[in-house]
């Protein structure tokens, strides 16, 4: 018998449970398991919880959108200008957090 407990939030928890049939293989119910985790949604909600990331406020969201834009057009000057190559990789720096 497999099986598996995910907790969701405070004290709830979501089970997934797979009882072994009579004549049944082993990869047989391991892949029965996977099949119910899959559906269950456990998976997609642990990786929701894993990969949070907090919303950015309108004035961040803004600030990001000018400086792309104000990247780009000083990009499509150079190129104009013939200093850099049109179709050379973008030389951008780290990404800051």
């Amino acid at each position: 018998m497999f099986r598996l407990y995910y907790k969701m939030k405070q004290d709830h928890y979501m089970a997934v449970e797979v009882r072994k049939r009579d004549n049944e293989s082993g990869d047989s119910l391991i892949r029965r398991f996977s099949r119910k985790v899959q559906q269950s949604g456990v998976l997609l909600q642990a990786r929701k919880v894993r990969y949070y990331e907090r919303k950015k406020s309108k004035r961040k969201v803004r600030e990001q959108a000018q400086r792309r834009a104000e990247l780009t057009a000083e990009r499509e000057r150079l190129i104009k200008l013939g200093e850099i190559d049109e179709f050379a990789p973008f030389q951008g720096g780290p990404k800051r957090r």
